[in-house]
Formats: structure tokens, C-alpha cells, sequence
């Protein structure tokens, strides 16, 4: 791995754009279609984090072009805005009189270790518990920061994580690249590609990918981002969460276009139902850990039997192979393990992590999911098998890391201009919705459904009823 050596002022976004647009179609396995690129705004950061985002939209959108060229139809041209790329890498909903809970929990973030830092990830109630046995420490945040600092920050993670919990050693990038997992990470590739029996053929009946089909079992947050880009060109997305899951801070963002429904996937019932619907699937985008769905008896192999040629596309937070591979994790917490919060905090003379200012990981990570589900479904078309897919936050951050250099970019507020004239109807009130950041000459990308609230619909395809 190397990094940057530029100064700022001789910073070349645009061939660095151009570096990783190449590195993720040769992933993809696409050749090169011309994609304009409008806008060098970049936010802070000692990476080249809008130029990820950008790379990443331009990513889905040459899918799109081989797409249509592969099935005889005219190819649109593919523009992409850096400066909305890089905004919908944040937030892409602005509430309207309502607010939206905090992202993280009240003990959730970095703290200072007897010999370094940790991130503990605390959001769900379990993880929550599983720190606080560990640390034996009330929920509260002085209290937390106590019990920290009296450990080394490597003991510290795994114990919390032994006894099921979420947290993360502050590494640099030279010990993550030595660590087994770092290792195992850098030998697999971007996106991991296997192909399986034939089967039914995906049908669409529209400019993009209206009629296809998308089964989505994702929680945040790059999953649910690769489904919302897919219902913005026309695919209906049906996500489902088990029983009283729920995400907060991000349903009004990340819901866009979708149906939601709840299953228990443990339960017989739960199962089969899902089962059922999967039969009907073209695409499934999943985010369970390495195992974690033959555990429910839902493998790859009952996957593909129940749906043969379907396009399958998985997600795993560090890696699908490796000491880790089953590991839980989130964008924070690998950015702490792989070295970005450190190199961050380097860069920028800080004494504690400086994360990226984004969940960038994530949204890149989704990004480029979206795009091998629609080159999957390019591939189905072509030789009527299945498809499969690997990808990995982790890996996406070996794809990044190379950009370091010196701090540069500013802070982006998002412009009434960027924003779509009409505002959206949500179940919590009016928000404002960021214009896309992919342009497509032959239609726009539109979402035929407002955001909604996780559970609001029934577990059907909404054209089988």
C-alpha cells in the first residue's frame, strides 16, 4: 500500500477519481464508458473521500450503460455531480419541522486506553450489555471513560467482543496491513465473483430496471444504501428486518423507494415465508456475517435451489475470509482497525482518531454493491445463470487507503439547489430530498415511494397482490 506525497495545492482529484472509477470497473469485470464528471468540491479529509463517492456513483452507472447496451438499447450518458455524490455520502433527507434521533448511542465513541484508543459500538441493546460486563461500569459516559483507560485498548477488544459485544483497537495502517485479518483482506479481491446453475431470467419492462425484483435483508448501513440506489432506477425493493428492529437516526434516509416487512427468521413460520418470497426474487443483497445465514438453515445452496439464477449479493464488515470474517462490524469501528482514523489523526496533528468525515465505507461499499447486482443481472441475461458476490467494508477501505495525503477539502452545506423542488411525504413529516447524483440522459432516477418507517408493509411482493 502506498500513499500520497503531494502537497494539497498540486492535488489531482480528477486523475485520482479516474484511478479508482478504473480500479472498481476492473472489479466488475466492465470496460471503460465515458462518464462526465461536474463539480471538484471535496470534503475534509486527508483521504480522497469525494472522490471515492463520485468514482462510486460513476461505478453504478457504467453498469447501468453495459446493462442496456448488452439487451440492444440505446446507452445513456452518465454524468455524476462530486459535490451531490459527496452530500448523499451523508445525510440525503433534511426533516422539515421533525427532527432525527443521534446516530449513536449516548456511550458509544472513541476513548482513551491505558496505551492507545478504542471505539465501542453500542447502538444495539446487546452490544451495549456486552461493553458494559466487560468494563463493569454503569451506562454512563465518565464512568465508561474510567474503566477505559485502566485497559490496554487490544485486551479491551476482545473482551468485548468474546462476550459479544462491538469495539475496536485504534491501529495504524502498518499494523493493520501485518494483523492475520489485514493480510487476508489485502489477497481477496474488491468483489468477489461466482457463478451458478441456470435459471429464470430477470423481466423488465421499463427504461432501467423496472420488473426486477429485490429481496433485501440489510441493517446500516451499506446495504440499505445499495437497495435505495437500485429503487431509484426502478426496481421494487422489498427489505425485511426481524421483530422489533429498528433504526432510528436513518429510516428517513435510507428507506427511500422501499417496501419494509418484518420476518422472524428463526421461527418455521418466519422461514418460509421467506422462502416463498425468495422463489420470486431476481436480486438478493444480504449483510448477515460470514455463516450466519446457514446457521438459519438459509445457505447459499437452499438459496439457490429455491431461486435458480438468482443474483446474490453479500456483504461482510471485515472480510469473508480471515480470523475475522464472522466478526460484527460497522464503518466506524473498521476505519479504527484498518488505520484510517489513525492516519487521519496524523495528518492532522489531532491527539485522538480523526475518522473520515463521513460513513464513507459504507456509502462506497454500497455503492459499488448496487453495481455488481446490475452487473449480475447483465451476466443472468447473458448466460442465464446465477451470480454471487462478495463484498466487504474492510476491502473498500484497502481501495481508499491509498489516496492519503495531506488535509484538504472543505466543509460541504448542502445549497437549496440541491435539493429536489418538491418536497417528500414521510410518515414523520415533510423533508427535503437531495437531488441524485446520478444523471442518466434517457430518464431520471426517481423513487416511487417516499421514505417509510421499518415494518409499515406486509411480507409480499407488492405485484403479486
Amino acid at each position: 500500500m502506498t500513499t500520497g506525497s503531494k502537497k494539497f495545492g498540486e492535488f489531482d482529484g480528477s486523475s485520482v477519481r479516474g484511478a479508482l472509477l478504473g480500479e472498481i470497473l476492473r472489479a466488475l469485470g466492465l470496460r471503460d464508458v465515458p462518464v462526465t464528471f461536474v463539480s471538484d468540491e471535496r470534503l475534509p479529509s486527508a483521504f480522497a473521500v469525494s472522490e471515492l463517492a463520485a468514482a462510486s456513483f460513476g461505478a453504478a452507472g457504467t453498469a447501468l450503460a453495459h446493462y442496456r447496451a448488452d439487451a440492444g438499447q440505446s446507452v445513456p450518458d452518465v454524468t455524476v455531480d462530486q459535490r451531490l455524490a459527496s452530500l448523499w455520502f451523508g445525510v440525503s433527507a433534511a426533516p422539515v419541522g421533525w427532527s432525527v434521533p443521534p446516530l449513536f448511542d449516548s456511550i458509544a465513541g472513541d476513548y482513551p486506553s491505558a496505551d492507545g484508543f478504542i471505539r465501542l459500538h453500542t447502538n444495539a441493546p446487546l452490544h451495549k450489555a456486552a461493553a458494559l460486563s466487560v468494563l463493569r461500569t454503569e451506562p454512563e459516559r465518565d464512568a465508561v471513560a474510567a474503566a477505559v483507560r485502566q485497559g490496554r485498548a487490544a485486551d479491551l477488544e476482545s473482551a468485548i467482543v468474546a462476550a459479544g459485544g462491538c469495539a475496536a483497537e485504534m491501529r495504524t495502517i502498518a499494523a493493520w496491513q501485518a494483523h492475520p485479518q489485514g493480510a487476508a483482506v489485502a489477497q481477496e479481491p474488491l468483489i468477489a465473483w461466482s457463478s451458478g446453475a441456470t435459471g429464470r431470467i430477470a423481466q423488465v419492462n421499463g427504461p432501467y430496471l423496472q420488473g426486477v425484483k429485490v429481496l433485501d435483508l440489510t441493517r446500516i448501513l451499506a446495504g440499505p444504501v445499495a437497495t435505495r440506489l437500485l429503487a431509484g432506477l426502478g426496481a421494487e425493493v422489498l427489505r425485511i428486518d426481524p421483530p422489533g428492529w429498528s433504526e432510528p437516526s436513518v429510516e428517513a434516509d435510507i428507506t427511500l423507494g422501499k417496501r419494509c416487512a418484518r420476518l422472524d427468521l428463526k421461527a418455521s413460520s418466519g422461514r418460509s415465508a421467506f422462502l416463498a418470497l425468495l422463489s420470486e426474487a431476481d436480486v438478493l443483497v444480504h449483510g448477515y456475517r460470514e455463516g450466519a445465514l446457514d446457521g438459519l438453515g438459509l445457505g447459499h445452496e437452499v438459496r439457490a435451489a429455491t431461486r435458480p439464477g438468482l443474483v446474490d449479493i453479500s456483504l461482510n464488515a471485515y472480510g469473508h475470509t480471515g480470523p475475522w470474517s464472522g466478526r460484527r462490524g460497522f464503518d466506524s469501528l473498521v476505519q479504527m482497525s484498518c488505520g484510517i482514523a489513525d492516519a487521519g489523526r496524523s495528518a492532522y496533528g489531532t491527539d485522538g482518531p480523526r475518522p473520515l468525515p463521513v460513513q464513507a465505507l459504507d456509502h462506497a461499499t454500497g455503492m459499488l454493491m448496487a453495481a455488481a447486482a446490475i452487473e449480475g443481472l447483465r451476466r443472468q441475461r447473458a448466460d442465464g445463470q446465477g451470480w454471487s458476490a462478495k463484498l466487504s467494508l474492510a476491502r473498500t477501505a484497502w481501495l481508499l487507503c491509498p489516496t492519503l495525503g495531506p488535509p484538504g477539502g472543505a466543509r460541504l452545506e448542502p445549497r437549496r439547489d440541491d435539493y429536489a423542488q418538491a418536497p417528500e411525504n414521510t410518515p414523520w413529516g415533510e423533508a427535503r430530498r437531495l437531488r441524485p447524483a446520478l444523471q442518466l440522459s434517457h430518464a431520471p432516477m426517481r423513487w416511487a415511494l417516499p421514505a417509510t418507517g421499518l415494518g409499515a408493509h406486509e411480507p409480499h411482493w407488492a405485484a403479486s397482490h
